[in-house]
């Protein structure tokens, strides 16, 4: 099975934080892998983890960057396949609308969500 697009690995933060902070916490056990991100994954400590763990960040440049990196635009085409997922996502009520009070709670429906998503 194809998993270009569905989760394979998932972390809840808060909703003030930035999702780039945990980044390398979620790609640690990750090799030789293509990783699609958008502009805001562009920080050099990721780039350069992502690197030694041979591993291809296919993630355009910010525009504040002196030298901007080459990016594969045939690659990233397929990141719509990840803003896919969140919308698939979003479609279960309890999700989206977050009933949930517990954040442990809130991650069993978003993990239980996930699975009837790869399972589709």
């Amino acid at each position: 099975m194809d998993a270009l697009g569905n989760p394979v690995q998932l972390e809840l933060t808060e909703g003030q934080r930035h999702d780039y902070t945990v980044a390398k916490t979620l790609t640690e056990n990750v090799t030789d892998a293509n990783l699609l991100a958008d502009r805001g994954y562009d920080g050099d400590s990721l780039l350069e983890s992502l690197s030694e763990q041979r591993c291809v960040a296919v993630i355009p440049s910010k525009k504040n960057r002196k030298y901007p990196r080459p990016l594969d635009k045939d690659l990233y085409v397929e990141r719509h396949l990840v803003e896919c997922f969140f919308q698939k996502l979003k479609r279960n009520r309890r999700v989206a609308t977050r009933y949930e009070k517990l954040a442990s709670h809130y991650m069993a429906m978003v993990l239980l969500a996930s699975i009837l998503i790869w399972l589709a």
